[in-house]
């Protein structure tokens, strides 16, 4: 959706949603970018600039697609098979990729004892590395929301 927003290829664009799948996951639009270019300082070939209405209206398409799928499709398991090939060759291939995946973090962004999607190098060993991002202020509170959400829907369950 980035890419048609800046009338650019999808594969130039480099951004991440971490945190709970859903309502309380968040787009980290600090670090977003255009073969390097952050999104502020990027003018599409269509002439397209940086427009922060126009990213919150993409990341709430991004949020609610699973929803839209349902709604059209009855189902979500095509994308999670295609999903979970992705994983298993990053781990047969032993490629290192670095993928969005639910990790077990260890105290990063004061976060511990819980596995939360984060940008994860996955390899033979399968989490090969959480990697820390370098969060602006106010997404490190929306991840530790986000991170605190499950751990009380968690508690929620004994």
């Amino acid at each position: 959706m980035l890419g048609a927003h800046y009338g650019v290829d999808s594969r130039s664009v480099h951004a991440y949603i971490i945190g709970v799948h859903g309502d309380s996951e968040l787009a980290l639009w600090s670090l977003a970018n255009i073969a390097g270019v952050r999104l502020p300082d990027f003018t599409g070939a269509n002439g397209q600039g940086y427009d922060p209405k126009a990213l919150e209206r993409i990341f709430d398409q991004t949020r609610n697609a699973a929803y839209e799928i349902i709604k059209r499709k009855k189902t979500t398991y095509y994308a999670i098979g295609l999903g979970l090939l992705a994983i298993v060759e990053a781990i047969l291939r032993d490629q290192h990729t670095v993928m969005t995946v639910s990790s077990p973090l260890e105290g990063q962004y004061g976060v511990n004892d819980i596995a939360i999607s984060m940008p994860t190098i996955i390899g033979r060993r399968g989490v090969e590395e959480v990697l820390c991002l370098p969060l602006s202020e106010s997404e490190l509170q929306a991840f530790q929301h986000s991170a605190q959400t499950l751990k009380d829907r968690l508690s929620e369950l004994g």
